[in-house]
Order: C-alpha cells, then structure tokens, then sequence
C-alpha cells in the first residue's frame, strides 16, 4: 500500500497523544531555522466531538485530518525547503485501523479511507528523517491531564493504552525512511535545558 518513494527534506515527529509531538517540533523550528507545519487541533471542529461520541465522528475526523497532512505535505514539498511536520500522513492509518477494529468506524468507512489514503500516498515522499517520541501509557496521560484539553480527560485508559499498543507496533515494523526513537519520558526538554541540549544531539547525529 506504501510506497517507497524518493525522500525530500521533511523530518516528522510522530507519537501517541501525549508524548509531546508539539514541544519538539517547536524546539527544533527554532534551533534550526526552519518552518514547521503542526497538525490540526485548535480549529479542528470536530476533534472534541469526536471524544464525546466516537463512532458518530470517527470517520468524518479521520477523513478531516487526512485531507490537511495531505494539504500540508503538498506545501512543504512546493517550498521545495527543509520543513518540521507534526504527525506523519503515514501514521495515519494506525487511528484509523484502531477505530475500524474497535468497531467506531463502519467497514465501508474504513475501506473508503483506505483507498482514499492510498491514492494519496502515490503524491507523498518519504521524509528525510522519521522522529517517533516512544512513552508509556502512564507518563503520556499524566501530560495529557496537565495539558488540560476537556474532551481528552473523559477518555477512559483502554483508549491511551490500545493506542500506544498499536504504535509501538506501527513503528517497530517501519522502514520508509531512517527512523529516531526517542524515549520521550526519559527527557523533559521544556523544563531542563541539559535534557533538551542532549536531545537536541541526539537529533543531529541521526541527521
């Protein structure tokens, strides 16, 4: 279904929710210079919906954020510069198979996504450099409740932990671009300035 296309200068920071996607990208925007794209959240209007009644939006959200990575990739490839993004359309399909199997998306649903997924991904060029923030369930829901967001403090544990199960599966089988695995809850780079100075080495090294 994914191809192996030629790598442009992307580099993705992917996760579970949680894990602190936003906080590296901003900190890599800024030491190195260059835009970052971030993945729709404040004007999403249907992500607090979807909390509340997964299998009403889970379909129309996934189809929603599909269409802006798609949008956003086509941005950064015609800048035709180094870019950060906030989520990779590839890892797109692990919500989506999540909400198939769980029984919030319908199986017609899900094989419309699919297939809409696929023509896209013929357009979309592997990134130069894969970042995956690897965390426990614990340590992502404790930031999840510090973060605040209402909608994802009614989220029962189940949903984190099938979550990060299926990402941890995703990306020990992912081979379509060199791949970074960060311990997200070893390091705290908004508060401690040495942990954000060692990851930020760790980062230019795997460059």
């Amino acid at each position: 279904m994914i191809k192996k296309n030629k790598p442009n200068e992307t580099i993705v920071i992917d996760a579970v929710v949680g894990a602190g996607k936003t906080s590296y990208m901003e900190m890599l925007s800024e030491e190195m210079k260059i835009p970052c794209f971030q993945e729709p959240v404040q004007e999403n209007p249907l992500l607090d919906k979807f909390y509340y009644d997964r299998k009403r939006y889970a379909f129309p959200l996934q189809i929603y954020f599909l269409n802006r990575r798609f949008e956003m990739l086509k941005q950064a490839s015609e800048s035709g510069e180094p870019s950060l993004m906030d989520r990779s359309i590839y890892g797109d399909m692990i919500f989506a198979k999540m909400l198939y199997e769980k029984g919030d998306m319908e199986k017609d649903e899900f094989i419309l996504y699919r297939d809409l997924l696929t023509n896209m991904l013929d357009h979309v060029e592997a990134p130069k450099l894969m970042i995956y923030l690897k965390i426990d369930t614990d340590s992502a829901i404790e930031r999840i409740k510090k973060r605040g967001r209402d909608y994802e403090q009614i989220v029962e544990r189940d949903y984190w932990e099938n979550l990060n199960k299926e990402y941890e599966d995703y990306f020990s089988n992912y081979n379509l671009s060199p791949l970074l695995v960060i311990e997200a809850a070893k390091y705290d780079i908004v508060g401690n300035l040495k942990d954000r100075e060692k990851v930020l080495q760790i980062i230019r090294e795997a460059m």
